[in-house]
């Protein structure tokens, strides 16, 4: 195996998903030095970075009111993530959502990067980014439409510089190849499966939890309760709370925010976990199996591929009110056939220990066939 290994991300401040993927990189490669364009972590999140771990932040870091709207800066972090000196390192692993794969190595490293997604707001999300934003037409619409532009231009050259593609979903991968015309090996990301308990007794409520931002759908799960009556608990903060409240009514309830053992204990107790949304992969759809709770998804995306139909939860097929309107009823008239341990059973393929052992065995593959001169894909 490599002797020096360097893990770089875009933006440590939060314990999601994509930081969880470089928690579990750090405990395969414990040597391993972190590259990120900034570090805000909270006192609760702090214990991604393993005691002793080297942190190289960019200049981002200290640009004015970076700690709250580093994100504002998208258009310089090309230039930033590329600043690096990643030259003494063996393996550069680069965990990437928007520009991290844009690193600079030389012919003697190996660059492999696992891909959340690519860049979703300069690809096929960019009407629906501009539209949120307010941003479809005037003087501010054509700036950030030639930003847009220029990186998805960048985007595509940064991509040349992998070596190898690793994707969190076969959806993913579809992404990856209709992007950037690679192939990806899918290795699903890891999930905290332990920390759920799955033989609760089920109580008389169904559960939402999600960003509250538009392409999360969360206005669909709200719409379609509000006509069906039933109890729903929405678990979830954004731009978009304070609409989904106001047209919510007496039978939803709303948690903004709760620390994470409440969130498990309504995962543990739900009839039924609903995700309306076009996920890459969906992690909380798999904390839910975890906790036995059935799934009600949108059958497209990362959903696909974590639900199985009729037996760990029920996919509906449009991403409307009605199909999920149908999907509930149907479900609430089937209910003893989904068994908690089957669902649990099926959470446990997505796994901390799984992706570990997979994740080691693709980069010691990588490393050999590097050394020996194979080609690589």
């Amino acid at each position: 195996m490599p002797t020096s290994t360097a893990v770089v991300h875009e933006w440590l401040v939060s314990r999601a998903g994509s930081e969880k993927v470089v928690e579990q990189l750090l405990r395969v490669c414990p040597q391993a030095d972190v590259f990120s364009l900034v570090e805000f972590l909270q006192p609760e999140a702090v214990s991604l970075i393993p005691p002793g771990t080297r942190v190289q932040t960019s200049f981002v870091q200290n640009l004015p009111w970076a700690r709250r709207h580093f994100r504002q800066y998208l258009p310089l972090m090309p230039l930033a993530i590329e600043q690096f000196d990643l030259s003494p390192y063996d393996l550069v692993i680069s965990s990437n959502h928007a520009v991290a794969k844009g690193v600079l190595t030389r012919p003697h490293q190996l660059h492999v990067s696992y891909v959340h997604t690519p860049i979703r707001y300069a690809w096929d999300l960019q009407q629906q980014y501009l539209q949120q934003a307010g941003l479809t037409s005037g003087a501010k619409s054509a700036l950030t439409r030639m930003i847009l532009h220029y990186l998805r231009l960048w985007d595509l050259a940064a991509a040349h510089r992998v070596d190898c593609f690793v994707a969190n979903s076969r959806y993913v991968a579809r992404r990856i190849w209709k992007t950037y015309r690679r192939p990806a090996t899918v290795i699903y990301p890891p999930v905290a499966i332990d920390r759920f308990r799955w033989q609760q007794p089920r109580e008389d409520f169904y559960l939402t939890v999600s960003r509250c931002v538009p392409y999360k759908r969360v206005d669909l799960t709200v719409e379609a309760f509000n006509r069906l009556g039933l109890p729903l608990v929405v678990i979830g903060d954004g731009p978009a709370l304070a609409s989904l409240q106001k047209t919510a009514q007496q039978n939803i309830t709303f948690l903004r925010n709760p620390p994470d053992a409440v969130v498990s204990d309504h995962m543990e107790r739900c009839r039924g976990f609903v995700f309306p949304a076009e996920e890459d992969f969906g992690i909380t759809v798999v904390e839910a199996q975890a906790a036995g709770a059935p799934v009600i998804a949108y059958g497209k995306g990362g959903c696909a591929e974590t639900v199985i139909d009729g037996k760990t939860g029920v996919l509906f097929k449009q991403q409307t009110v009605d199909h999920l309107v149908q999907a509930v009823q149907y479900f609430d008239g089937h209910r003893r056939q989904f068994e908690a341990e089957t669902i649990r059973n099926q959470a446990e393929t997505f796994s901390e220990a799984r992706f570990q052992q997979e994740i080691a065995a693709y980069l010691l593959q990588k490393w050999l066939k590097f050394e020996q001169g194979d080609e690589l894909e």
